[in-house]
């Protein structure tokens, strides 16, 4: 997994610094006060903790993350 920032032009995200193969698939999650989500507070220090353990580096590859998923179908 690559964290990357990146900035809309012409429609598209362009990010600087990283080059994907053609037909990857990305997440994008929007900065700014336009759209606001609103979490309980149980499940927002659930996200503030996961994205700090991301930061670190810790967890498993995504390689891990997609022979578990394939458990499920």
């Amino acid at each position: 997994m690559q964290i990357a920032s990146g900035t809309i032009v012409g429609g598209k995200v362009v990010v600087d610094g990283l080059s994907l193969p053609e037909g990857t698939v990305v997440t994008v999650i929007a900065r700014g006060d336009e759209i606001a989500v609103r979490l309980p507070p149980q499940q927002e220090v659930e996200l503030l903790d996961a994205l700090e353990e991301a930061d670190r580096e810790e967890g498993i590859s995504a390689e891990e993350l997609f022979t578990r998923l394939k458990r499920f179908g």
